[in-house]
């Protein structure tokens, strides 16, 4: 992996991205659409991006998000780990994102608790030098 600037690697949050979606086993949750909130961050070298300020050298968060809400509002899923997998699948996609961090909450999953949530890590594979 090539030498990275320290203070060019960018930790990027997205926080309480708030989504719909089918999440679960039980009749009502398969018939009928819960709240999940995700929270992910992802890390990447911007040494390219703060040496010459345009979006075309910067990872565009943008269309990641876009590309997780579509995924959620989409889709079905038993399980929360199965879920958060997938969201991490799609952020690790990009070539430049070092590593990342996702967590899904489903909220009021459990009585008398503000939320369940499940959190999963991925990081990029360091080549021998």
């Amino acid at each position: 992996m090539p030498h990275h600037d320290p203070y060019s690697l960018a930790k990027i949050r997205i926080k309480n991205l708030r989504l719909r979606t089918y999440i679960g086993i039980k009749e009502d949750e398969i018939q009928n659409r819960q709240d999940i909130v995700v929270n992910a961050v992802i890390r990447y070298a911007a040494n390219r991006a703060v040496q010459f300020n345009r979006i075309e050298e910067a990872l565009n968060y943008r269309t990641i998000t876009k590309r997780l809400i579509a995924h959620v509002e989409e889709g079905r899923f038993a399980l929360l780990e199965r879920l958060t997998k997938e969201l991490l699948e799609i952020i690790m996609e990009y070539d430049q994102v070092l590593a990342a961090e996702v967590e899904v909450d489903k909220p009021h999953a459990l009585r008398f608790s503000d939320s369940v949530s499940v959190t999963l890590n991925a990081k990029r594979e360091q080549e021998d030098a």
